[in-house]
């Protein structure tokens, strides 16, 4: 019989963004990839900084480690994508999942962006599906289809250990929103539940962590722990109940303050704008797009809640 493989994993927690960015190797051939790498980002002052990528890139480089992907769990709301810097450092493609196209087409129109901004994925270098595996080295990277949050999220199967992004977090917090644009709390309940069928000694690490009742920062579970535990949904939840609070606690929640300044970079695979003649380069920020779909460009207005877990731990896990 087989045996699944154990590959190392290193977490890099952004306390700005409550974001976990991960490095995962295998430490017989030095293979590696870099998960939700995080690009900093000062909105006072509308400018990037690249101190978080660059301490993992010195992880990697002090480690020996060979990248072959850097992966996109999704287009994040809360935090610019430091995949570019980390694709260039190491000559690493980027890797999201192949629905991706479904968010460029909605963005594209809430951001105006230029007529040739294309929504067919190809700022990526490759495109992942469900059944579809990618090897990366000595690596094999499996894709699950998790939407709920998004339309377009993957959580990743590496070995023994999956990589859940916005789906599911720490077993003492719960799960994503699903108030993003053709996100779903009916459609993450099932993605979860996908989720719940592998063993439960899986090893699970979450894309971030809001340190509930004050705790330390805490990003790898199991999926036993997580059926057992998970406040918001554990494995005997039912569908309507989980629905119910999901959404109810969504229309409570804020936009992340990063929300404009992030997905219209991260749909872009991390690329910021082009400069403008003046070699000044610029980011939209819609003004009232919550406001109802006559103001907002959205032809669903029950689509304009829009943002993804908000910045800053709640005061209690069930806030």
């Amino acid at each position: 019989m087989e045996t699944t493989p154990r590959y190392e994993v290193k977490g890099f927690f952004d306390p700005d963004t409550y974001t976990i960015t991960f490095v995962v190797w295998d430490e017989a051939t030095n293979d590696a990839v870099i998960i939700d790498p995080v690009m900093d980002y000062d909105p006072k002052a509308s400018s990037t900084s690249t101190a978080s990528v660059e301490q993992v890139a010195k992880f990697v480089e002090d480690s020996g480690l060979k990248i072959n992907h850097i992966l996109e769990t999704h287009a994040h709301a809360d935090h610019l994508s430091g995949s570019q810097f980390l694709a260039n450092r190491f000559n690493a493609p980027v890797v999201i999942g192949s629905k991706i196209t479904d968010v460029q087409k909605l963005f594209k129109t809430i951001f105006d962006l230029p007529a040739d901004f294309d929504t067919n994925g190809s700022q990526f270098d490759v495109l992942m599906e469900e059944g579809k595996p990618l090897q990366s080295g000595s690596i094999k990277i499996e894709a699950i289809h998790t939407p709920g949050h998004t339309p377009a999220c993957l959580t990743y199967k590496i070995g023994d250990a999956i990589f859940t992004g916005d789906a599911l977090f720490m077993d003492d917090y719960g799960t994503g929103r699903c108030d993003f644009p053709a996100g779903s709390a009916r459609d993450l309940y099932h993605s979860v539940q996908k989720l719940y069928t592998l063993p439960d000694e899986t090893r699970v690490f979450v894309g971030h962590d809001y340190m509930p009742n004050g705790r330390e920062p805490a990003w790898e579970t199991t999926i036993g722990k997580s059926k057992a535990n998970n406040p918001q949904l554990k494995g005997d939840t039912t569908e309507e109940d989980f629905v119910k609070f999901r959404e109810t606690r969504d229309k409570s929640l804020s936009a992340p303050r990063l929300l404009f300044q992030s997905v219209q970079v991260n749909i872009d695979a991390g690329k910021l704008p082009e400069p403008h003649e003046n070699e000044i380069r610029y980011l939209k920020i819609p003004v009232n797009v919550f406001r109802g779909a006559e103001q907002s460009g959205i032809e669903d207005p029950s689509q304009a809640d829009l943002a993804e877990e908000v910045v800053g731990p709640p005061s209690s896990v069930n806030a």
